[in-house]
């Protein structure tokens, strides 16, 4: 089946189909950016020190994120990538558009955490459907170019902070920046149109003949008959993750090492800087200036983004994820030394390299890990490993602030750069031993033993 597949050139649907993928993930970006702009503001609105609303914000949200991608995970391995791309999107987009109307603290975390249920499926949805669609010798680099429209949805996120907080609406223009989730229904509506229900997924279900019309549709490439697995077709929540800790063991923990190191890092790095580096104390900047720096950062986090889709394909999945966690940890002690230095412009160009080498980490893992799982597991296995990752979202979080609160900066800073060395031990154990996924087709990745021979 996934001959045809892995053998066709590139089509004007892969363009489509990544093109749709990559705007839902720019959306989910904006969600979760816009914070940096808007929780000043939000904070004034309800009255509560920035401190406090930083913990309580982000531990919802990423309780929201655990959920949602634990959950619509496995749904997406029962009812397919399809349903949940629309589903995911109809609900955060609703959830977003509620916060707006928040007339309290308690209803905005509630509705935040309902918008967090949204993007976590997305996570799952989305990270499964990209690897499913596209030859193997540019799955890597189409992956990255994928997880790249979140730079994208930074820089629109930025921006629209800059026309939304900056004056124009006065203190109570955050509201008006959360309505713009009502675009996402619009973008759920296309989807549904636009990218058809995975083959692999179709023909691991027993649908062949449905799937042999989306390969046919897909590759170009028509043929008389397609092949199934059916084993686990029917299984469990509990049972679906009883076989990946069975039988995808080693994976399913390097998945989980290298997200729980980004997540936590890289949410670190933007919670951390609006709240204790851009402010009077020690980088003095203006509430209405720090949109800009989310803007130039993530013009560093695309560059970082592309250089990702290029290496992944080029060098390898082993060498390229090794050496971009690295690369995040040093980054961040060049920041820890611009922010001691109490420049503005110092701090600008040290946030968009450090920000540059954490989007190249998490775009390199995303694709690396999604791939190593059999197609009946792929979106709960996905589901499992962000679930891990948001664990390591709060507790980065959480730690950084208290740290930051009770022992100084420059302890942050070293926390921080700790929390990117996880994922860079994971990264050189699996150098050494793992897999390498560059080029091989999905069934074969997946039927092979966690590690390769020595």
């Amino acid at each position: 089946m996934s001959i045809r597949l892995d053998a066709c050139a590139w089509r004007p649907i892969h363009t489509r189909i990544v093109l749709a993928l990559g705007i839902g993930w720019a959306l989910d970006s904006f969600e979760i950016q816009i914070v940096g702009s808007v929780i000043g503001p939000v904070g004034q609105s309800f009255h509560l020190s920035a401190q406090d609303q930083t913990v309580w914000y982000w531990t919802v949200w990423f309780v929201g994120l655990m959920v949602g991608a634990l959950g619509f995970g496995y749904l997406a391995d029962r009812v397919g990538r399809r349903r949940l791309f629309s589903a995911t999107l109809l609900l955060y987009s609703a959830a977003a558009i509620l916060t707006a109307l928040s007339w309290g603290w308690l209803p905005f975390l509630g509705f935040r955490f309902l918008t967090a249920l949204g993007v976590g499926g997305e996570y799952s949805a989305v990270t499964s459907a990209m690897s499913e669609f596209v030859p193997a010798r540019l799955r890597g680099r189409t992956g990255a170019l994928v997880m790249n429209f979140w730079s994208l949805g930074g820089i629109v996120a930025g921006i629209v902070g800059i026309v939304f907080i900056g004056g124009v609406l006065g203190p109570q223009g955050w509201r008006y920046v959360f309505l713009f989730g009502a675009v996402s229904a619009l973008y759920g509506l296309y989807v549904r149109r636009v990218i058809p229900e995975s083959p692999r997924w179709l023909a691991a279900r027993g649908r062949t003949d449905e799937a042999n019309r989306v390969i046919e549709q897909v590759s170009g490439i028509a043929a008389e008959h397609v092949r199934y697995d059916r084993r686990g077709l029917r299984l469990r929540f509990r049972a679906s993750l009883a076989e990946l800790w069975r039988s995808h063991r080693g994976e399913l923990i390097y998945g989980m090492a290298l997200d729980f190191s980004e997540a936590s890092a890289y949410y670190g790095i933007f919670s951390f800087i609006s709240v204790f580096v851009l402010v009077p104390s020690v980088v003095n900047v203006s509430s209405a200036t720090v949109p800009w720096y989310f803007v130039v950062a993530n013009l560093g986090a695309l560059a970082g983004g592309l250089a990702v889709a290029w290496a992944l394909e080029r060098h390898g999945r082993r060498p390229t994820v090794l050496l971009a966690y690295s690369a995040a940890a040093l980054s961040t002690l060049l920041l820890a030394f611009s922010a001691s230095e109490h420049s503005p412009a110092l701090t600008l160009a040290a946030m968009t390299v450090a920000v540059m080498f954490a989007s190249a980490a998490w775009m390199s893992a995303y694709p690396t890990f999604s791939e190593l799982f059999p197609t009946h597991l792929r979106a709960t296995a996905v589901g499992a490993i962000v679930g891990v990752g948001r664990i390591g979202a709060i507790l980065g979080v959480v730690a950084l602030a208290e740290t930051a609160s009770i022992f100084g900066l420059w302890s942050a800073f070293l926390t921080l750069s700790g929390l990117w060395g996880i994922g860079a031990l994971a990264a050189a154990i699996w150098r050494l031993r793992g897999r390498e996924g560059r080029g091989v087709r999905l069934e074969t990745l997946a039927n092979g033993s966690a590690f390769a021979e020595a």
